[in-house]
């Protein structure tokens, strides 16, 4: 398959992702990342309540920490991750808040409604490297009960008929003290030194 017609298949599927109202308890609209041909997926988990508003993911706190860690051990700077990495999520929708404060964590229901679109995105870009941040992410293609026990590897994964290289990283909200300890700090800065020796290259 030629790059033009990759473009163009991906393109047209996130035109139809984007008007996606299948969860009522979503807060619509869809945030969606640009329709970049890449062979890196970045998965997060889904959308804040600034992430609708300002129409890309990873916009406000939690990115700004994201872009920085990939930035210090990489060197790639932020525009250049939006323009050679496809962003994706577990759900593409912000969830709302909980009543006792904090984001909603979407249910089994929604995070199945959404997987037919991270699938058909797997299976169009055919990638090399996936890397999910945050525990959400990461248990959708590795088991994880510890962030000690996942952050820091790679592995193989396959789904979607596509085989690729998984590295996680935590979520870099803030939420968690566990990017702060000495173990934290440390896996962290690991699994970004694995992201920036792949062989997968980011201009």
């Amino acid at each position: 398959m030629t790059d033009t017609s990759t473009r163009q298949r991906l393109a047209a599927h996130v035109k139809k992702l984007m008007r996606c109202r299948k969860c009522p308890k979503m807060h619509p609209p869809v945030v969606s990342g640009r329709a970049v041909v890449s062979r890196i997926v970045l998965v997060g988990q889904a959308p804040g309540d600034k992430e609708p508003k300002l129409g890309r993911p990873f916009a406000w706190t939690a990115g700004k920490r994201l872009f920085k860690w990939l930035f210090d051990v990489t060197g790639w700077p932020e525009m250049t991750c939006r323009e050679e990495i496809y962003f994706a999520a577990v759900c593409r929708c912000f969830p709302g808040k909980k009543a006792a404060g904090g984001d909603r964590v979407p249910s089994p229901e929604e995070v199945a409604n959404c997987a037919e679109w991270l699938n058909k995105e797997l299976e169009i870009l055919k990638p090399a490297l996936l890397i999910p941040v945050g525990k959400l992410a990461i248990e959708q293609f590795v088991t994880v009960e510890r962030l000690d026990d996942v952050v820091g590897k790679k592995f193989q994964v396959k789904r979607a008929g596509q085989a690729f290289d998984v590295i996680p990283l935590p979520h870099p909200s803030g939420a968690s003290p566990w990017c702060y300890t000495a173990t934290g700090k440390r896996l962290l800065k690991k699994a970004l030194r694995l992201i920036a020796r792949h062989g997968v290259v980011v201009k």
